[in-house]
């Protein structure tokens, strides 16, 4: 690791100032100086709050990424408006559409653990510098087609292809490379900064896309996308090798694959996270699908229902990501807690009886659901020897966005055949019961059992030692 002034010498959160002595607080009516106590005593909690939250914005490396990403994350978002916009109004086929999603994230299930092996043995920063050049090359080539009015359908599969394939690095290269950024205190409260990133550039992009294709057409946001990357690639340049925490790599050598997927099998504490966002994943984030069906044929309420269901769970998302930061805890029970939440909560927006009941449930499933995912992300990240952190983590984004394109096809099915409410409350339900298996199974991996009492009147469910349980049953008895 480096010695240098890096995140380790970061300066420490703020804590609440002492209070000063007596002889220097001046003479004043006690209930004045309890006044001037408790005023300054709530300023400092609010400082010491907003330093744990951003904590990891003070490693000047990753401020840089983090300005980049925001800068390049709402670029992103706009092409992804535009592209689906593009090829609808070229082909006026949604199957056209959809063929787009599959080619983009098609690279990733197929090669998804290939490009763990990447990043496993080159340097991250030097593969970022690559795939996020060659994504901007890609942006910058489909705004010159389309501005130019050559652009055919054909272009654009190209382009998607071209993009997934990049992301079969870029992905796993930018999880693992926060930890050597910021280091692992950190780790927990960056990623989930790069979430809420994520998801706020959710909330601008489209709406800027939506202006710049109806006002002056789709290749100027092809154009803006493009020169996005000028701030993420600038971003690598300007940072200092030196405050780096560069993790060991992996030699070149047969089999390093295969070595990925037996260390994620001989760990529960990372191949049963795995497993439990795989389902989330496939069968729990469908909501293109949901929430579409649930605007024009349960609410008959059009498609501005169907962005204000969108932009709300996009708000829960963001709130979940930042309170992830401020919490700074990766514990399964988090991710278990989490998930059996967004499960119970798509079950009941599923039979909402009404309109408002409907949308209310909106943020809060989106704050669960990044929930899981920031959680799920920082625990096994935390759990991985570095030299095996790239193919970990590929192998987790390929679980995570592959399961994607199988999903939602299933999903589509379901709600066609039997209906919104039903299809929706299948997903919940899929993913509440994946939640408890998983959980059971790291309680037994564990050595816990489940402890259920009350407490102030409620009841409450908590894994324990076994040995605590059978203390507990041998001193009732």
């Amino acid at each position: 690791m480096s010695s240098g002034p890096g995140a380790d010498s970061a300066p420490a959160p703020l804590t609440a100032h002492e209070p000063p002595s007596a002889p220097d607080i001046p003479e004043a009516p006690p209930d004045t100086v309890g006044s001037d106590t408790r005023a300054r005593g709530a300023r400092d909690a609010r400082n010491t709050r907003n330093a744990s939250m951003f904590r990891s914005l003070r490693v000047r490396n990753y401020r840089l990424f983090f300005i980049g990403q925001s800068v390049s994350n709402t670029g992103t978002w706009m092409q992804r408006i535009a592209q689906d916009w593009l090829v609808l109004s070229l082909t006026g086929s949604s199957t056209a559409v959809g063929f787009t999603m599959a080619l983009q994230f098609l690279p990733m299930l197929l090669f998804g653990l290939y490009g763990g092996v990447l990043v496993d043995r080159f340097p991250k920063r030097r593969l970022l510098f690559l795939t996020q050049t060659s994504m901007a090359v890609t942006g910058l080539a489909l705004a010159a087609l389309t501005l130019s009015g050559q652009v055919q359908v054909w272009h654009v599969y190209v382009v998607a292809f071209a993009v997934g394939m990049a992301t079969v690095v870029d992905n796993p290269a930018r999880q693992s490379f926060v930890s050597e950024m910021v280091g692992p205190e950190q780790l927990q409260n960056a990623v989930s900064l790069n979430s809420a990133n994520f998801q706020s550039a959710r909330l601008i992009g489209p709406a800027v896309a939506g202006v710049l294709i109806t006002t002056v057409g789709t290749g100027w946001a092809f154009l803006y996308n493009g020169l996005s990357f000028v701030a993420p690639i600038a971003g690598l340049l300007l940072m200092r090798s030196k405050e780096l925490h560069p993790a060991r790599r992996a030699p070149r050598g047969k089999g390093q694959l295969r070595e990925g997927l037996r260390y994620v099998a001989g760990r529960p504490e990372l191949l049963w996270p795995i497993v439990l966002v795989g389902f989330i994943g496939t069968f729990g984030f469908n909501f293109p699908v949901w929430l579409s069906a649930y605007a024009d044929d349960v609410f008959h309420a059009g498609a501005g229902s169907y962005s204000l269901f969108n932009t709300l769970m996009a708000v829960g998302s963001v709130s979940g990501a930042l309170l992830a930061a401020r919490r700074g805890t990766a514990r399964l029970r988090v991710l278990i807690a989490g998930a059996l939440a967004f499960g119970v909560l798509e079950v009941v927006a599923a039979l909402a009886p009404s309109y408002w009941v409907f949308v209310l449930l909106m943020a809060p499933i989106g704050m669960f659901g990044l929930t899981v995912n920031v959680t799920a992300n920082t625990a096994i990240q935390m759990g991985t020897d570095p030299v095996m952190r790239g193919r970990v983590m590929a192998l987790y984004m390929m679980v995570f966005l592959g399961g994607s394109p199988l999903g939602a096809p299933i999903a589509g099915w379901v709600t066609d055949a039997y209906g919104p409410r039903v299809g929706f409350v299948a997903g919940g339900a899929v993913s509440a019961v994946a939640a408890v298996f998983v959980g059971l199974v790291l309680a037994r991996v564990g050595g816990l059992r489940v402890s259920v009492g009350w407490r102030r009147g409620c009841p409450r469910v908590r894994f324990v030692p076994k040995e605590t349980v059978v203390a507990a049953a041998a001193s009732a008895g």
